[in-house]
């Protein structure tokens, strides 16, 4: 079981050359929990991410690993805490499953130290968790979206860190994927502990596999706590613009979202619309 360390950001700003993106946020992650982060496009929520794994530098505010400022803090001793995993990682042309996920031991690597036992253990217990063992001497970029994903989390893995943040991990994959990939992370996070934060476009994926939902609009949090008091008919409409019913999930209990078009199934199969 992993050690619980505590990140937050607090009034933070971040942006890109004269454009801000991320103005005066505040967030508290919940230790050893599970978090996702949902938001209409372009809100922030990526740039959240890389401004708290110390990718970007705020303009305003801070981010706090246990109350230590990670900008300030030497870039292996956070690599050993906190790793990222970005949205469509590129992948070094023809380097191989172990090779890549063997990448994740380099914050454990000084100067003059050599390959270890323990490393060759980290690598191999990586693998294994993510299913990913028989792989090991394949390329990378001649697997499948579904097994090139449960790769780089292993990577992930082998960094042994205590925090993970994840940017869309789901993406370009189908929902048979999509339900493996959070299965693998749900699993991480309730048998070793790992803080899990990762960035999701689907509703109500969040809502089933968070334990804290931030719902994110205009740079800003608009709401943050359980699934079942964040989402909320209001709430999609005054960050997503969208009209909806939220009803139980059949499966979980949970929230679940179902989006009002202008358009609509009628009981006899015919196109209708609302109001015509």
């Amino acid at each position: 079981m992993t050690t619980s360390h505590t990140l937050t950001a607090a009034s933070l700003s971040v942006g890109y050359a004269d454009r801000t993106v991320i103005d005066g946020l505040d967030l508290e992650l919940l230790p050893g929990r599970v978090t996702a982060i949902v938001g209409a496009n372009a809100c922030g929520k990526s740039t959240l991410l890389r401004s708290m794994s110390r990718l970007l530098t705020p303009r305003h505010g801070q981010v706090l690993l246990d109350g230590q400022q990670v900008h300030r803090m030497p870039a292996k001793k956070l690599a050993r805490l906190l790793g990222l995993l970005p949205q469509s990682p590129l992948t070094p042309e023809g380097i191989t499953v172990a090779d890549l996920v063997g990448r994740g031991r380099h914050p454990h690597q000084g100067i003059l130290s050599r390959w270890s036992t323990s490393d060759d253990e980290a690598v191999a217990a990586a693998l294994d968790t993510t299913r990913t063992a028989d792989l090991a001497d394949r390329p990378v970029d001649e697997l499948s979206g579904g097994q090139r994903q449960r790769v780089w989390i292993a990577m992930a893995l082998a960094q042994d860190t205590d925090l993970l943040l994840l940017d869309e991990p789901t993406t370009f994959l189908d929902v048979s994927h999509q339900v493996e990939v959070l299965d693998l992370l749900t699993d991480l996070n309730r048998s070793r502990g790992i803080t899990i934060v990762m960035v999701l476009h689907d509703l109500n994926l969040a809502a089933r596999y968070s334990d804290q939902l931030v719902m994110i609009a205009g740079g800003a949090v608009r709401a943050s706590g359980p699934p079942s008091e964040v989402l909320t008919e209001e709430r999609v409409h005054e960050v997503f613009g969208l009209s909806s019913r939220v009803i139980p999930d059949p499966v979980s209990g949970l929230p679940l979202m179902v989006p009002i078009g202008r358009h609509r199934v009628r009981g006899d199969g015919a196109q209708g619309a609302d109001g015509i």
